[in-house]
């Protein structure tokens, strides 16, 4: 093979020398023009083309008779069924037709042979077929050692791509070690190259046969990459059949050994076995479990199927496939339809809901984010579990639930060992086993009530659960492998964050749920409750109806709660009233009112009290806050003939007592500005009871209700019984901060208080209260005990006219004893 090279230029046309014996041929400046399309034809190169348009066919008709040469070019776009100059690439090759063959179905095929390249100067006809103006193309060599390098760089690539390529003939081979041309050399390397017929034009039009050679280099180099990676593929794959192939010999022999020995087909048959197998390799355990999972494999079948390990052993495995590893649900996160499930599922709630939609919009823009652990804290009934059945919802997830009330047991969150009989995995793992994903919403309910005792504690455990820097490699102690559990969207629920252990509280993003107010549950049990209640007990809107002032009245008189869990009770209590006269025969609508909520339930539960609790001096109402939302509570104290002493009742904890002596003394030092008789103190017990007995207490916030018990108790004056207040004092008199002002501002409002006074320091919880509570309730935000007392008693009185130990009034004369008692009045 050998390149063309021009001798001379003429008027009419050109004169190359081709071929190795040095043939003269003459180029006229206007030839045939051949369009071909995804090809590219190289000068020194034969090859065959098919001829199917008519043009091409009476182009064929003209020029096979005479000198045979026409010119070659590739079109730019092969759709193109009749090209024009501006279709066409400009450069290409001319070409000898050396045959021409006719096939049955008409078309043609023939065989050229590339002369030399040829630029395309335009169209000079396109009927009957193309013809055009062309100028000879000339090679640019310049000769010398980086020339010859790159020449045997690229030779050196071609031999190891013939050697790699098993379809290549050996004579490919030969042919390229002949050719000592540089130029013949590239261009017969690009008519063989695997590329792209854009890429193969780029190599065609390069006249600088050392820039030709390098592109070539650059190509044979990434297929050469291409070939390697295959040839070590296919070493592998062979690699591997034969380690399969004598693996099934083996397996084969031994069962016949073990059948020999009477023990059937061995550990546990090959039929459970495969199957196992087949399960373990469709679950796509992560490569360290699953080589963990075929060391266990391999030792079940070398281990009699009578053996009570064989049964651990095969149950661990059938757990192991039957976990998601890879199975994980889509996400569905469209923050409108999340929006519409919530209000849907969920009345009011805002700040929890814009809190939620944020969540979302966070996983939308970051799927692979952790992102927070999500905990929602308040009241029982308040809706916290159902919030998280529709989060799930809005997500497209499965929901699974984990109650935590109750755990004792670091095994019930981690699993057991397998070294112990009866071991299985912790509640995480066993959960997302049922779930079938390993991207559910968890719910971990009630994580305030976990215990702990001899035998671990749960809530450390869960401290790698909610930590999304290391869930991704949770070991549970059954499994004894990593699992992701950062896939996992976990949402915890508390009535309070007071148990929760510091480390576990930290992991976790606290959004408050108050309890609601009286306006909030006649709204939710017209909407959710009532229509649910109706299905619930057979009945239809059309059969019953609840009106306003019977919804009212079941929320006054007959529950009080933060909630609404006892309120869809007494609702279904009234259903099941109405279904069973219906059942009776009953068939006009009933219409619930007042008079039939108090047939159905009986007589109110819950009655207003507050003025008979504090119509007399002694007695303030104080607020609490609970696990189960907010409470108001009554601070009583008496006096008698004594010493001076103070006695504390009411099942009270250790820091309320403390709070009860911080304000005896602070009665006493006070005394004289009070008006308080000091000598009065001293010959008088007091007694402090906070009525409930039977309910623990404990906190330091009642200190202003008791401070303000004695000091009404002292200058016998009642306090107002539309007032309560919290707070804790100092011996200074200073009125510290509380926690749960919401909360129990909600129980006040729901106990029909009035006017609240609470510390100066909890005045920024304010715009966390609801609108509701802030236009029933007056505040009254105070920084001393002064000031408490002037709003809870009036102003103080500056004279010493304190009430006599026995109750009569300071200007009584003194009346004997009657005989039966001589001893109570000295």
């Amino acid at each position: 093979m050998s390149d063309s090279q021009i001798i001379e230029r003429t008027t009419t046309g050109t004169v190359i020398r081709t071929g190795a014996n040095g043939q003269r041929t003459v180029l006229p400046n206007v030839l045939p023009i051949l369009p071909i399309r995804n090809i590219v034809v190289f000068p020194g190169t034969v090859m065959p083309l098919n001829v199917g348009r008519a043009k091409s066919k009476a182009l064929l008709d003209e020029v096979m008779p005479g000198e045979k040469i026409v010119g070659v070019v590739t079109q730019k776009n092969p759709e193109v069924e009749d090209p024009g100059y501006s279709d066409l690439y400009t450069v290409g090759v001319a070409c000898l037709i050396l045959k021409l063959f006719k096939l049955p179905d008409g078309n043609q095929s023939i065989i050229v042979h590339g002369l030399t390249r040829l630029r395309l100067l335009g169209l000079e006809q396109t009927e009957p077929f193309a013809t055009g103006r062309i100028e000879v193309l000339e090679d640019v060599t310049t000769p010398g050692p980086a020339l010859d390098a790159l020449v045997a760089s690229v030779r050196q690539q071609a031999n190891r791509v013939i050697e790699l390529s098993p379809s290549t003939p050996d004579e490919a081979a030969q042919v390229l070690n002949s050719i000592t041309n540089p130029s013949a050399l590239a261009d017969f390397l690009a008519a063989n190259l695997q590329a792209e017929t854009a890429e193969k034009q780029r190599v065609l039009e390069e006249l600088d046969v050392e820039k030709r050679l390098r592109l070539i280099a650059a190509r044979l180099a990434t297929q050469l990459d291409v070939l390697e990676l295959q040839s070590k593929i296919q070493s592998q794959v062979k690699e591997n059949i034969d380690k399969s192939q004598r693996r099934y010999y083996l397996q084969e022999q031994l069962k016949a050994i073990r059948k020999e020995l009477g023990e059937g087909e061995g550990g546990g048959g090959g039929g459970e076995i495969e199957t196992l197998r087949g399960k373990l390799e469709a679950a796509k355990l992560p490569e360290n479990v699953m080589k963990e999972a075929m060391r266990e494999l391999n030792r079940l079948e070398a281990i009699p199927s009578a053996s009570p390990e064989y049964g651990v052993i095969r149950t661990y495995l059938q757990i192991l496939s039957e976990l998601p590893w890879a199975v994980e649900t889509q996400d569905k996160i469209e923050l409108t339809d999340a929006r519409q499930v919530l209000d849907r599922d969920h009345f009011d709630l805002e700040k929890v809901k814009r809190r939620i939609i944020e969540y979302l919009a966070v996983r939308k823009l970051r799927p692979q984010g952790g992102g927070a652990i999500l905990c929602f804290v308040g009241p029982p009934g308040v809706g916290k579990t159902s919030l998280g059945k529709s989060i799930a919802e809005a997500m497209g997830r499965n929901f699974i639930r984990v109650a935590l009330g109750g755990v004792r047991d670091e095994a019930d969150i981690r699993g057991h060992r397998r070294t112990y009989i009866g071991s299985m995995p912790g509640r995480i793992i066993a959960e997302l086993r049922k779930a079938g994903t390993r991207n559910p919403v968890m719910m971990l309910d009630e994580v305030d009530k976990l215990g702990a005792d001899f035998r671990g504690d749960p809530a450390s455990a869960l401290l790698e659960v909610l930590d999304p820097a290391q869930n991704h490699t949770f070991t549970d102690h059954y499994l004894d492998v990593p699992f992701d559990l950062s896939k996992v969207l976990f949402i915890a629920t508390a009535n309070t964050m007071d148990t929760v252990p510091g480390p576990l509280r930290d992991r976790m993003e606290v959004i408050e749920i108050p309890g609601y107010t009286e306006s909030d549950k006649l709204n939710i049990a017209k909407r959710y409750l009532v229509p649910r209640q109706l299905e619930a007990h057979g009945l239809s809107e059309k059969q019953v109806k609840f009106s306003d002032s019977a919804l009212r009245w079941l929320i006054e008189s007959y529950t009080r709660e933060a909630g609404v869990r006892n309120l869809e009770r007494s609702i279904g209590a009234v259903c099941r009233a109405i279904a069973a006269e219906v059942v009776a025969g009953r068939t006009e609508k009933v219409t619930v009112d007042r008079d039939y909520v108090g047939k159905v339930l009986g007589p109110r539960r819950f009655e207003p009290e507050l003025a008979s609790r504090t119509s007399v001096p002694g007695v303030a109402t104080g607020m609490a806050y609970t696990p189960v939302g907010g409470e108001i509570l009554f601070i009583e104290a008496t006096r008698f003939p004594g010493k001076g002493a103070i006695t504390l009742t009411g099942q009270i904890g250790d820091v309320m007592k403390e709070s009860a002596t911080a304000a005896f003394s602070l009665i006493r030092s006070r005394a004289e500005r009070l008006g308080i008789d000091p000598k009065l103190l001293a010959e008088s017990d007091i007694h402090i009871h906070v009525p409930s007995g039977a309910v623990p207490k404990d906190g330091p916030s009642a200190g202003v209700a008791m401070f303000t018990a004695l000091a009404s108790l002292l200058t016998n004056k009642p306090v107002r019984h539309d007032v309560a207040m919290t707070g804790e004092i100092t011996l200074r008199g200073l009125v510290l901060p509380i926690g749960g002002l919401k909360e129990k501002t909600l129980a006040a409002m729901r106990a029909g208080i009035k006017q609240v006074i609470a510390p100066k320091r909890n005045e920024k919880d304010l715009p966390e209260i609801p609108q509701e509570v802030k236009d029933t309730l007056k505040f009254h935000f105070v920084g001393n005990v002064d000031q408490v007392l002037a709003i809870a008693l009036g102003p103080p009185r500056r004279i010493a006219a304190p009430a006599r130990p026995d109750g009569r009034p300071p200007n009584a004369r003194s009346q004997p004893a009657p005989r039966r008692a001589p001893a109570q009045v000295r």
